[in-house]
């Protein structure tokens, strides 16, 4: 007799099983062919797991932050409290009209043009890393995060030589967002948000005696008749973007490498026809996010696929599911850097569809474009060592040989 499919548990091994970290996607199609919308009981959160009813709840204005909400703490997977967050919130943590408000003066300096206008300083930094790289060695260490980490700081405006001290304090800022992290980790994390926001404080202070083309200055001159952004709220900001333009993109090119080398068919594809190449980096988007998780909490009581989710719920989209739901996407286990259609939540939608997505695409395409120009041969040498964490889920590190 089969025994009944049990979500919850399906979940926790995706959660915590370290096993599961390098394939969690068979456990992905479980959970979306038997469970496409269930509360777990563990945390009482609602998990949705097909693209249709993800992308209306992403887009839904009944859906939102819960940040900052009065009893807002939330537990964890293993059934601890975290505390809600408190203070000045980035435009992640905000909700309509502060967020509109927020991301609307933010945006004024982070647009599509001027994340264009970098291409070609972002191939630049490509030669640079691949010319340290040699063709062998630790593609993580040498390439996929130093180049995101350089992009970023370009934009912001964080000097060269502040880059190395902040990428430790990155690295434990980010497992704050992660469900299974545990206190010792969330203590990390507080400490380094508060050395980078010391750092951050000093580098306003100094940009608002001397104005550069970047980011920061920009935010700081951002106006909207007689409004302007508080300094928390451009401190807040400049942690959010600085960030996340770090760990996410470095897995988006682990990924790329990863999934080229495993399908010597698409490579050659791509070596055939460099068109492909904005193609190649949505399918790996769709294929292997970065990204495995986003949240909501719920406002409103909402109505999914026949499911009543009520007012005052947490949920959790499992974006590796839905981005290989058979309802959008024809063979969705199949890499295929020919698709056309490509449909993906990995940035998320709605709202809070993230800034930095044009440049994520812009850094993997002009990567890709560059190794495809410089090496006809990719290899990985033994097994890549992964980094312990869901959300934000890639290699730590991975040996190449390029020839």
């Amino acid at each position: 007799m089969t025994e009944p499919f049990d979500p919850d548990a399906t979940l926790i091994r995706v959660l915590t099983d370290p096993a599961c970290i390098p394939d969690p996607y068979p456990l992905y199609n479980q959970l979306r062919d038997h469970a496409p919308i269930f509360q777990t009981s563990v945390t009482g959160t609602w998990v949705v797991n097909r693209y249709e009813h993800a992308k209306a709840m992403l887009r839904d204005p009944r859906c939102g932050s819960g940040a900052g909400l009065e009893g807002g703490d939330r537990t964890a997977i293993d059934g601890s409290s975290r505390r809600a967050r408190t203070g000045t919130l980035s435009m992640l943590f905000l909700n309509p009209p502060d967020h509109t408000r927020v991301r609307g003066l933010v945006a004024r300096s982070f647009t599509p043009r001027r994340v264009e206008q970098m291409r070609p300083e972002v191939e630049a930094m490509c030669d640079a890393l691949l010319d340290d790289l040699d063709g062998d060695g630790d593609f993580v260490d040498k390439v996929a995060f130093p180049l995101p980490a350089n992009v970023i700081s370009a934009l912001v405006g964080v000097p060269e030589a502040d880059r190395e001290f902040l990428r430790p304090l990155i690295y434990d800022l980010g497992v704050g967002i992660e469900p299974t992290a545990s206190d010792d980790e969330i203590a990390a994390a507080d400490i380094a948000g508060e050395e980078i926001t010391a750092y951050v404080v000093d580098l306003i202070a100094r940009r608002r005696a001397d104005p550069q083309d970047d980011l920061l200055s920009g935010m700081i001159e951002a106006k909207d008749g007689e409004d302007k952004l508080t300094e928390d709220e451009i401190i807040v900001n400049t942690l959010l973007i600085y960030a996340a333009g770090f760990e996410t993109t470095t897995h988006l090119l682990g990924n790329t490498v990863r999934q080229l080398v495993a399908h010597p068919d698409q490579h050659e594809l791509l070596r055939s026809d460099r068109s492909l190449i904005p193609g190649a980096i949505e399918e790996v988007l769709r294929f292997d996010p970065p990204v495995q998780m986003d949240g909501r909490y719920v406002f409103e009581d909402l109505e999914l696929g026949g499911v009543t989710i009520p007012a005052g719920s947490g949920t959790m989209t499992l974006i590796g599911a839905v981005n290989r739901d058979p309802d959008v996407v024809d063979d969705p286990d199949t890499f295929d850097v020919t698709r056309t259609d490509t449909q993906v939540l990995s940035f998320g939608s709605g709202i809070h569809y993230c800034l930095g997505a044009a440049l994520a695409r812009l850094e993997g395409q002009a990567l890709l474009g560059r190794m495809l120009d410089r090496y006809d041969t990719w290899k990985i040498v033994g097994e890549p060592s992964w980094r312990r964490r869901f959300t934000l889920r890639g290699v730590e590190h991975m040996h190449v040989r390029l020839s």
